[in-house]
């Protein structure tokens, strides 16, 4: 099977927004949870690009390269043209987890070449990159990463540095920079590089120039989204908003201040919270009489094994009460959840705002087969959006 990109998500909500941005430019795209099989391969012919959803972005080094071996073992024998490396569009990572330099190193083996292109920002998103220097919006602001009122506080990989390049070289990385100033010539950086290269990204047409850099060789790519939207031309898509009537069960497994605001504004629910006797049991009699639930963890969410708790409970829930439509909040947990359902791939659906993506599921379990599902990061989405999913054919 021959399919000109290849993308691998370091989480699972940033391996779906990938394969949104794909799909909304017309092109053949699937999401594959894991290495795929012929079998699998086979169920979805014909694909442009082909993603894996992984969790790269919670390992540390070593872990992380005995995830990535087999990618690169995988999109190198399949012909892809590009293998990206899907990461956070704020490039939060740390030395010892989510190792950016770790995953340039382990993935060289796609085109055995030491160089890549790093792309440093998306504008579509609010990310934008001058200079080195990574800026992101929050709340209509925009920020210098290390000022940044979420990012430069994360729990678990705080940026201190806006500086990408000084961020990589901390992770082990020595990378040069392309300045918006020269993006004419990425050709001529290319050529004389004998590592990474960061590119910045201040506008949709630095996005036009990368995709023309891109789409003339074979090489290994790390960015946001940014890199399939500079890589496929635009061809926009109609996005579907008819969905599976019944239904949803929902789990906020984000502590972020927008998945916070998200769980007060969601009016549709049922809330249980997680430490509530008897979860699982209230929430499918409730689904069973066709009301929606919300699972809120946040009584319980620094409790060792959380995301491996609700993906069991999520497991529990739907075999007692199975339902159509299913949506999380939280890369780790949405990550953790599907794999625990028996999901063995994803197709678009459509959007429900920047950065978050519906799909399809794809499993062997019949119950589990073509549910509509909603995965989010912590920071995305309006403080509707619980609402207006459960909404969307109700």
């Amino acid at each position: 099977m021959t399919a000109e990109y290849g993308w691998y998500g370091d989480d699972f909500t940033g391996a779906t927004d990938t394969l949104a941005s794909i799909a909304q430019r017309g092109r053949r795209a699937f999401l594959f949870l894991g290495v795929p099989g012929a079998a699998h391969l086979a169920a979805v012919p014909d694909l442009e690009a082909i993603g894996i959803a992984g969790a790269a972005r919670t390992m540390p080094p070593d872990a992380m390269r005995a995830e990535l071996a087999p990618v690169a073992a995988f999109f190198r024998q399949a012909g892809a043209r590009l293998l990206h490396y899907k990461c956070c569009s704020t490039f939060d990572s740390g030395a010892g987890m989510g190792n950016l330099a770790v995953a340039l190193d382990a993935l060289r083996g796609f085109s055995g070449d030491p160089r890549a292109v790093i792309v440093g920002g998306q504008p579509s998103l609010g990310r934008y990159c001058a200079f080195g220097n990574l800026f992101a919006t929050a709340e209509g602001q925009v920020h210098r990463l290390d000022r940044h009122p979420t990012m430069a506080h994360h729990p678990a990989t705080p940026m201190a540095e806006a500086d990408l390049t000084r961020h990589f070289a901390a992770m082990g990385a020595r990378v040069g920079l392309v300045p918006w100033t020269e993006i004419d010539r990425i050709a001529d950086h290319w050529d004389r590089a004998n590592g990474p290269l960061l590119v910045d990204v201040l506008t949709p047409n630095h996005l036009d120039r990368i995709g023309a850099f891109l789409r003339g060789r074979r090489l290994l790519a790390i960015g946001a989204s940014s890199v399939a939207e500079a890589f496929f031309a635009a061809a926009p898509q109609a996005t579907r908003t008819e969905g599976i009537a019944g239904p949803v069960l929902a789990l906020a497994g984000s502590l972020s201040a927008k998945t916070r605001a998200q769980v007060a504004a969601a009016q549709l629910y049922t809330h249980i919270p997680l430490d509530a006797p008897d979860v699982a049991g209230r929430a499918a009699d409730i689904l069973r009489g066709g009301g929606n639930v919300l699972l809120n963890s946040a009584a319980i969410a620094a409790a060792p094994g959380i995301a491996a708790h609700c993906a069991a409970l999520v497991d529990r829930i739907l075999r007692a009460a199975p339902v159509g439509r299913l949506a999380v909040a939280g890369g780790d947990t949405s990550s953790r959840v599907v794999m625990g359902l028996g999901i063995w791939g994803l197709a678009f659906h459509s959007r429900m705002a920047d950065g978050v993506a519906v799909c399809t599921t794809r499993s062997d379990d019949p119950t589990r087969d073509r549910m509509t599902v909603l995965l989010k990061g912590g920071q995305m989405g309006d403080d509707r959006l619980f609402d207006r999913f459960a909404a969307r054919a109700a």
